[in-house]
């Protein structure tokens, strides 16, 4: 019996990339105190996770465009926007811009 492709790390997964960056957006979230954002140095791990979630996803990416192709340059911008709001939940609470 072979372990599913989610969880072997040798083999590419696109749901293993996702869960990884979208898990870790809600554990930001969360560690943050969102609406109510607090400072937690606590958030450099969901960050950290994300970029190796981004990096999963990227490694499925195909040299021949194709739908394919597509979808997984879609997840990949949804990484990006992602990481983008773990940094702003990071970063915000230590300075005082936005107040």
């Amino acid at each position: 019996m072979h372990p599913p492709s989610i969880v072997n790390l040798r083999k590419k997964s696109l749901l293993r990339g996702a869960l990884l960056v979208l898990g870790s957006l809600i554990l930001a979230f969360v560690w943050a105190g969102y609406p109510e954002a607090h400072a937690n140095p606590r958030l450099i791990l969901p960050v950290i996770v994300a970029f190796l979630g981004t990096a999963d996803t990227m490694r499925c990416l195909r040299l021949k465009w194709s739908f394919y192709h597509a979808g997984v340059m879609l997840l990949i911008y949804m990484d990006i926007m992602a990481l983008a709001m773990i940094l702003f939940l990071l970063l915000y609470p230590y300075d005082g811009w936005l107040m």
